[in-house]
């Protein structure tokens, strides 16, 4: 069912007495000129139940369908702005998904100082335990090594730490910043659910944090990200960079927007299934670029991870913003949509795509005046079900979303995608009259593969159900030949549009 609402009545609150039941009660929405889109009276929600949640891949939590991201006004924050006060409102009101990041400037100092208003700082009086296992925290680190040099060209390496830290440097600078006191001491018992490897976005940055991964090796040079996040999560050293054993994360995965192909091979690469989790950005103008929807999500979603979404608003581009990386705070957008551009179709579809677990959003400002509160009005539109827009209407809102900056607000994305050819095909011989036929998968364009055919000297003898590709192990068929006989062996990606492109003709 779509929650969809009309301003029904706005009354002044103030951070303190709001209720969750006021706030259902009152939140609004704004209406929108898509006609296709189901309209309910906000009364018709039942203000007894909390916040809807979704299953987490394979992290055994609920989230709730809205996450409070780390960014907009509690990065860049405005004067007039209380970034702490964005923090308390959201878990007052309910959600229990919260993203942060060592590159988010202030953000991690922030959440500390809002923990300790809420009492989720181990050790400390009116510290409440089932509270902080109630919620989910992420934090990221945009660090690839763990140890040795940094300096590899082409290599994201970035954080707001001290010069030549590494990725563990990074988890420790966010448990300080969040639970201690942000000089380098936290106290026992603190913990991150999730580290995020931020923004894959070039082959080096996956290889780097891959290094050692295999086999981790003490004596190595360098060591990637991922081996030694390993030994934090489970409390072991093989790495030797864990030499008290501390067990300070209890998940890991990996965050992208660029490079949906990229994303999909590091998760194919990840052989021992470490990575739980995968922040990616949705919105309604992703089909115009290289698309996450039929590429890796799909990907993410079959190794069961939890899948989270960003950028439902292009990171401000859908509004006010230039479509270009936020610096400063007259980045942030505060308003609630606008008249031309609706905030709740973008919310739903980004939510309603498949694979979809959470949506996280950045908050501008918060108000006691309903109608004008970026927070409140963003978790009334995330109330909605996986399936709760139909086919006609995630399209029209694609097509009204393109018609925004002319569809070019995807700045972070790749902007080259259809539909293509299989990749790394190879014939090998199997036995004296049975060629072995692999590939890897093609990359999904406007409409998912449906299927690959393979034709044998422009016969087809070959229909190949697609699916996600979620190994190295790559897709496989026999052939069938002849002695002395000379054949054109090709395939044939199909989507579920009806579109096919082939691949280079091999010759056996």
């Amino acid at each position: 069912m779509i929650y969809y609402c009309k301003l029904i009545k706005t009354m002044p609150m103030t951070p303190k007495n709001i209720s969750r039941r006021t706030f259902i009660k009152n939140s609004a929405i704004a209406t929108s000129s898509l006609s296709l889109l189901p309209m309910i009276s906000i009364e018709q929600l039942d203000p007894t139940l909390p916040l809807m949640t979704r299953d987490f891949g394979k992290l055994n939590h609920q989230v709730t369908t809205f996450g409070l991201g780390g960014q907009a006004s509690i990065q860049w924050t405005p004067a007039d702005v209380d970034p702490v006060a964005i923090i308390v409102k959201a878990f007052n009101l309910g959600v229990n998904y919260f993203d942060t990041s060592n590159l988010y400037g202030p953000s991690q100092l922030n959440f500390g100082k809002a923990f300790n208003k809420l009492g989720l700082i181990p050790g400390k009086a009116g510290y409440n335990e089932k509270l902080r296992k109630s919620i989910f925290l992420t934090s990221k680190t945009g660090l690839r090594y763990a140890k040795g040099d940094l300096q590899v060209p082409g290599l994201f390496n970035y954080s707001n730490g001290d010069d030549g830290s590494h990725a563990i440097d990074d988890v420790k600078r966010s448990l300080t910043q969040i639970f201690g006191d942000g000089k380098g001491y936290y106290p026992k018992g603190a913990y991150l659910d999730m580290v995020l490897a931020h923004t894959i976005a070039q082959q080096p940055d996956v290889d780097a944090i891959m290094e050692g991964y295999d086999n981790p090796d003490p004596k190595a040079e360098r060591i990637g990200a991922l081996a030694a996040l390993l030994d934090y999560r489970d409390g072991t050293n093989t790495t030797g960079l864990n030499p008290k054993e501390e067990k300070l994360i209890k998940h890991i995965g990996f965050s992208g927007h660029h490079d949906t192909a990229l994303m999909m091979q590091l998760i194919r690469r990840d052989h021992k299934n470490i990575l739980d989790g995968m922040l990616v950005s949705i919105n309604a103008n992703d089909k115009l670029n290289f698309n996450m929807q039929h590429n890796v999500i799909p990907v993410a979603k079959a190794s069961n991870m939890g899948v989270i979404g960003m950028k439902t608003f292009a990171d401000g581009a859908m509004y006010t913003k230039e479509a270009t990386w936020s610096n400063n705070p007259k980045h942030v957008v505060r308003s609630v949509g606008s008249s031309e551009v609706p905030y709740a179709p973008l919310i739903q579809y980004s939510l309603t795509t498949p694979g979809i677990d959470t949506l996280i959003i950045g908050i501008g400002q918060i108000s006691d005046n309903i109608a004008h509160c970026q927070l409140a009005n963003n978790i009334a539109a995330s109330q909605i079900t996986r399936d709760g827009l139909s086919a006609a209407q995630r399209l029209q809102i694609e097509e009204w979303a393109a018609k925004v900056k002319n569809g070019q607000t995807n700045y972070f994305q790749i902007k080259e995608g259809g539909l293509s050819a299989v990749h790394n095909i190879k014939l090998e011989k199997a036995k004296s009259n049975l060629l072995n036929l692999s590939w890897d998968t093609a990359y999904a364009g406007e409409h998912p593969i449906d299927k690959y055919l393979v034709y044998k000297n422009d016969e087809l003898i070959g229909n190949i159900a697609h699916q996600p590709q979620i190994s190295d192990k790559p897709f496989s068929f026999h052939v069938k030949v002849k002695a002395d006989e000379q054949n054109n062996i090709q395939i044939v990606s199909l989507d579920k549009g009806g579109k096919k492109v082939a691949s280079d003709v091999l010759k056996a």
